[in-house]
């Protein structure tokens, strides 16, 4: 898995009190076109996608790459949680940093679920690839997105201006391993 080191793809499903994540399936695929069609979505990620394009071009199992895990919800697809390293023209504080991006369908708004998942996806990376900070973008004026950055330990390195808006660019340091702590 190149993308984010010598981690072995796809991992064991992670299971949470309440959710499931795991790799992308067949059955995923009208989840995957909903949450990419979806204009609540979309709202600061500049707009869907058309849902006829969605159902042209979407593979059969979608998702299937290191970093992408299927948020499930009584074994449904509630959405999506991506860990990726931020290529050379990223941003300079994030680059080469792995980044934590996520998406929810609206139904699933507003229950924890975006915390619970992002944290359990956190803690595979920690222990995947213990020692390596992580980084989150995301609209200034998206409070719900910044309001979950700052319980994940995310903590404001710059603010840009990018796609006619304002960004947040967060960096939750590297834990300290256990060995090291004192």
């Amino acid at each position: 898995m190149s993308e984010l080191g010598p981690v072995a793809w796809p991992p064991s499903p992670i299971e949470t009190e309440r959710l499931v994540l795991r790799e992308p399936k067949a059955r995923d695929r009208a989840a995957f076109i909903e949450l990419y069609a979806s204009p609540e979505v979309h709202t600061y990620l500049g707009g869907p996608r058309p849902r006829h394009e969605l159902e042209r071009e979407m593979p059969e199992v979608p998702g299937r790459r290191p970093g992408s895990f299927v948020v499930a919800f009584d074994e449904a697809m509630i959405g999506q949680i991506l860990l990726r390293r931020v290529p050379e023209h990223g941003r300079p504080a994030a680059v080469g940093k792995v980044d934590l991006g996520y998406l929810f369908l609206p139904r699933a708004w507003g229950s924890g679920y975006a915390t619970e998942a992002c944290a359990a996806a956190l803690d595979w990376f920690d222990g995947a690839l213990p020692g390596e900070p992580v980084v989150l973008h995301t609209q200034t004026a998206n409070v719900a997105s910044m309001r979950l950055a700052a319980k994940l330990g995310f903590t404001e390195v710059e603010r840009f201006h990018a796609w006619d808006a304002q960004q947040w660019l967060g960096l939750r340091p590297p834990l300290t391993p256990p060995a090291a702590r004192s």
